[in-house]
Formats: structure tokens, sequence, C-alpha cells
């Protein structure tokens, strides 16, 4: 036994030498060959891995908003432009600070914070002395804020219920704008200006980073009261979006559906939904937006797989036509061979073994293209990450050699079935 085992290694290392000994023998022709193979490989290891990058980061963004974090707002939740909303929810009414009061009653709800948005606000610079920061995006915010959107203050404090009652000028800065405002100074207790406005400075956020290569850090809170005061056309609808949405968390993760339910059913009887109508305002989780943005992904995913699929498809045929190339170049050679007792099947395995040593070679450069791609795209744009799971490259390389076996077989069975007689006749 192992006499044949050792004759079969034996066998299949003399036709791994003999197909490699003709990739150099006709380097244009296998780099040609191989060339489908190499495109379809790096494609698929490299969309891979730019989409797994992209899920991964999503979900630890997402994540670290906090997992529990239930946000209501007017319109429902999706990603990018989208086009216009569809009337129904043009005609929805914004969510109230009553609303928010009556959230606050549930039982299991550890935190509601009502806030309001001003975006892309590039009439309002904030300043301080010669620094400024363009265009932050400014929020009103209640003192459950921190708690409801799992925001930190790394230094100084959060606004008091005394400060949001008075609608006190009172602020609290995202890191960034620290950055550029105070880059070598304490920021607390300094004045700033917004727009025309003196805003105190009494804390800072921790750094969040980015999310989708935006950063998170450029923003400022401001009681949602003095918002009111100086933005009043956002209260009443004037702005973009949402006049207020409503974030909200519960005591434990597990009360999520809880809390949302009974929040769906308390907000429905404020709104006056009828029983047989769908909810007029959206509901939105972390694991809906990572559902909604692998839905995406996914949709990316299937386009890049058909492209490479495509690609190797070529690359197969192109395996397939050299092996009937190199059938017809060596068939002297298979003559001598079946002539001096060579069986059907040391012909069809040579030859098998060829094509599967070809696509591999073009396997092999496809998953150092593929790995390479990607690991050059997150170096050059540090907004797109890209990781690549060991699987795609395992997967990488089973399909190239598949592609072999699969469009090496018919040249080889066709090789073992030349006449040894006729094939030394041939010229």
């Amino acid at each position: 036994m192992s006499g044949l085992f050792g004759f079969l290694r034996r066998g299949f290392g003399e036709n791994v030498r003999f197909a490699l000994l003709a990739v150099r023998t006709h380097k244009l022709r296998a780099t040609l060959t191989v060339l489908g193979i190499v495109v379809g490989v790096a494609t698929v290891i490299a969309m891979v891995s730019i989409v797994t990058g992209f899920n991964n980061n999503m979900v630890r963004n997402f994540q670290s908003f906090g997992a529990s974090l239930v946000l209501f707002q007017k319109y429902e939740p999706r990603f990018g432009p989208g086009g216009p909303r569809p009337e129904g929810e043009l005609r929805r009414k914004d969510l109230t600070l009553e609303d928010a009061a009556a959230l606050r009653e549930i039982p299991e709800m550890r935190a509601v914070s009502p806030q309001r948005y001003l975006w892309n606000n590039s009439d309002y610079h904030l300043k301080h002395r010669d620094a400024e920061a363009q265009s932050p995006r400014v929020f009103g915010v209640m003192e459950e804020y921190p708690t409801a959107t799992n925001r930190v203050v790394g230094s100084g404090r959060f606004f008091t219920p005394t400060e949001i009652d008075h609608a006190a000028d009172v602020m609290v800065i995202g890191d960034e704008i620290r950055d550029k405002l105070f880059p070598r100074e304490d920021p607390i207790g300094k004045r700033v200006l917004l727009g025309h406005d003196a805003y105190t400075v009494v804390g800072v956020f921790e750094k969040k980073g980015k999310m989708f290569g935006e950063s998170q850090d450029n923003f400022v809170v401001v009681p949602i009261t003095t918002f009111d005061r100086r933005f009043p056309w956002i209260k009443v609808g004037g702005g973009e979006g949402d006049a207020l949405r409503i974030a909200t968390v519960p005591y434990t993760p597990e009360q999520v559906p809880i809390i949302i339910e009974k929040a769906r059913a308390v907000l429905r009887v404020r709104r006056h939904v009828r029983f047989d109508k769908p909810d007029d305002f959206g509901i939105v989780t972390p694991d809906k937006m990572i559902e909604s943005f692998q839905g995406i992904t996914r949709g990316i995913t299937l386009a890049m797989v058909f492209i490479a699929f495509v690609s190797l498809l070529i690359g197969g045929v192109g395996v397939m036509n050299i092996m009937l190339v190199s059938v017809t170049e060596r068939t002297r050679e298979i003559g001598v061979r079946k002539a001096v007792g060579a069986f059907r099947r040391d012909i069809v395995l040579q030859f098998l073994t060829e094509a599967t040593t070809l696509s591999l070679l073009g396997g092999a450069i496809g998953v150092v293209v593929g790995v390479a791609i990607p690991a050059g795209v997150k170096k050059a744009f540090d907004a797109l990450p890209a990781e690549t799971p060991l699987w795609a490259v395992v997967v990488g390389l089973v399909v190239s050699m598949s592609v072999g076996i699969f469009f090496g077989l018919y040249p080889a069975v066709k090789a073992s079935r030349l006449d040894p007689i006729e094939a030394l006749r041939y010229e």
C-alpha cells in the first residue's frame, strides 16, 4: 500500500513539474489564459474585503451609540437621499415635547431625550478669538441626552435642569470642535460665538471618531429651550427633516421590545392613529439600521459576484482552449506514453493536473491582487475600511482549482482517448 501511495505521489509531482514547465515555455499564452481567473478571484476577494470592512465598521459605529437606543422620529429611517419622501410621510405631524414627556412615564424607560437639529447650517460658524469651526452641527437637547445617546462628557459637565429651564446660553462641544478652537488651552468656562450669539462652554464630549467617513465629533449641544429661542423656525417645522426626535433607552437591553411596544401605543393614542392604520412615525434601532445597511451591501455583493462569475467563466474557457491546443501539440508524446504502457487514467491525470495547476496559479495571483486592492484603498482612503476574512482567500483558491478541474476535464478525457498508433503517426 505504501508503494502505491509513493507511486501516486511521484506521478502527481511529475505532472506538476510538467505543468510548470509548460507555463515557463509558453509564458505569454499562459498569462493570457489565467487573466480571466485572476480578475475573477481578485474581484471576489476585494469585494468581500471591502463589504466586510464596511459591515463590521458600520456595526461598531451603530453599537457605539448604544445597542439599546430606540429613536422615535417623524419619518421612516433610510440610508442616503433616497429621493423625495412619500406624500403620506410628508403629511405627518412633528413629534412634540409633550410626546417625550408622555414616553417618560413608561416604567421601563431609563432616559428620554427629545432633541432638535440644525443641519447644513452654512450661515453659522463657531468662533473663539481668531479660531473658527465652520458649520458645526448644532443640537438642542435636555439633561438626559448623554445617557440616552451613550455620549460621555470627558471634561467639564453637562447642563443642569436649571440651565434648561431658564434657557441659559451654555454649550457642550465635541472633541473636534475643541481641537479647532482650543488647541492649546482648556475650553471650560470660555466664551464662544455661534453666529452672533455668545455661549459659555461648560463641557467637552469624549471622542467618537468617524462614521461612514463623517466625523461624529464636529458638533455642539445647547439646552433645547435655548435652541428654540435662537432657532425658532426649527421648532415649527421650518427646517430640514424632523422638527424633533426623541432618543430613549430602557434600563436593560432585554427591555427594548417592551419600550418599543409601550411607546408605540402611547404615541398612537396621542397622535389619534386609528387601530387599522399604520404608525405615522418612524422607529429607529441599531438593529434596524444595521439590517437596512446590510440589505444595500447584499445587493452590491450580488452584482460583484456576477461580474466575478463572468470573469471566471471567461478564464475557464481560456483554460479549456489552451489545454486543447496542448493536447494537439503533444499528440506524439501521448502516443509514446500509451505505447509504453500508460493507462487512460494516467493521461487524464496528467492533463487534469496541468489544467488545475494553471488555474491555481491564476487563483494565487488573484488572491494577492485581491488582498492588495482593499489594503491599498484603506491606506489611501481612511474612510473606506477593508477587512479580508480568511475564508475569502480559501474560497478564492478552491474556486480557481474547481475551474481548472471543470474546464480541464474535457481536454484530459479527449487526450486519453487518442489511439496510440494514430498518435505516433501524427506530425
